[in-house]
């Protein structure tokens, strides 16, 4: 007699949320083909867009392949596209994309060889695409995230966000997640609910590179990071980290800490001592000292990435990364202290005049 057959799941499905996305999809789309996924096994889920996102879709990966909904923010729109498709019942990982992006030639292929099945999540190495002296920075900001932070959370199981660009969850595992949280980063939020909830740890594979477009200005990486803060803030008060013996809250409180002393020692400590002493050295020694620890870790990411132009860029890269700090201190009085924007009450983004034509990497 014959046996029936066993229907099993394909390994990986790649999904997109696109609001407006019409200047960046196609080559997103068109990386990941040649990055290792089929044409079948990608999904795009359109936010109710009026530009030709969809038909762009459409004309890429099929009528049945893409969805359009209305309104939802990127959070919701991918609960309801997984649920459309069936992709938890179809896949054992659900592997969520940002419509901006790219991935480096062997991206799905790397990922399907080193994944896992006992992390709840994965995610790979994130790098900048090409552009102005915002991508410049982004490359230092990566470059010492990715080789330092993200390998030290990998090796204590404290990932504290999969980024946008290179999210990968196990299907069992997306299904018990709430993406609909209605973050500002609803990335963060859903890392923070692995940690929360005890789903798993998440796994970090370095040799799969995604690249993610940066904000073409900086009153648009003023927008983006005050949104990330925003977000992060938000998550830290909701999932009261801090407040629990988890390795996340350690790590996160960690963090905080770092930064608060950081600007105590230049902003209040070193100014108190230059008024109390009557010498400016203290302000002076200070500067030239973290002008210097700078400096020399931007030489490092240059011989790191053989992107020799960043040391020329030093000094945008050195004033961006104030302005950084500053939004960062900014959003923790606005959020923290204040309470504005502490409820999350967003997840609907908007890419309106921040799209620009994607350049090859």
């Amino acid at each position: 007699m014959a046996q029936p057959k066993r229907h099993t799941k394909k390994i990986l499905a790649l999904l997109i949320a696109a609001h407006n996305e019409e200047l960046v999809l196609e080559n997103t789309v068109i990386s990941a083909i040649k990055a290792g996924m089929k044409k079948e096994d990608i999904y795009i889920v359109d936010d109710n867009s009026s530009d030709k996102t969809t038909e762009i879709a459409i004309r890429l990966v099929g009528v049945t392949n893409t969805i359009k909904v209305t309104r939802s923010g990127k959070g919701l729109a991918l609960t309801k596209a997984a649920r459309h498709f069936g992709l938890i019942k179809r896949y054992r990982w659900i592997h969520i994309a940002d419509a901006d992006g790219a991935f480096s030639p062997d991206y799905f292929r790397v990922f399907r060889k080193e994944i896992r099945v006992k992390y709840a999540a994965a995610t790979g190495y994130v790098k900048s695409l090409p552009g102005g002296i915002v991508s410049q920075f982004r490359i230092f900001e990566y470059t010492i995230g990715m080789e330092l932070h993200r390998r030290f959370q990998a090796l204590t199981h404290t990932v504290s966000v999969i980024p946008g660009p290179t999210s990968c969850f196990r299907s069992d595992v997306f299904e018990k997640l709430n993406f609909a949280n209605k973050s500002l980063t609803e990335d963060f939020d859903v890392t923070l609910q692995i940690h929360r909830n005890n789903l798993g740890k998440v796994q970090f594979i370095p040799s799969a590179i995604a690249h993610t477009q940066d904000p073409k200005d900086v009153k648009d990486f003023m927008k983006q990071i005050t949104r990330w803060n925003r977000g992060i803030m938000q998550g830290l008060i909701h999932h009261k980290i801090g407040r629990r013996p988890q390795r996340i809250d350690f790590y996160l409180s960690y963090q905080m800490l770092q930064t608060g002393l950081f600007f105590l020692s230049y902003l209040v400590l070193a100014p108190y001592l230059s008024i109390h002493f009557n010498n400016p050295a203290y302000i002076a020694a200070a500067f030239l000292y973290d002008v210097l620890i700078i400096f020399v870790l931007t030489i490092l990411v240059a011989m790191r990435t053989k992107q020799w132009n960043i040391i020329n860029a030093f000094p945008n890269i050195y004033a961006l990364r104030w302005l950084t700090l500053y939004v960062f201190i900014k959003t923790l009085f606005e959020v923290g202290v204040a309470r504005k924007y502490a409820k999350p009450d967003g997840g609907v983004w908007n890419t309106a005049g921040r799209r620009y034509k994607p350049t090859s990497f």
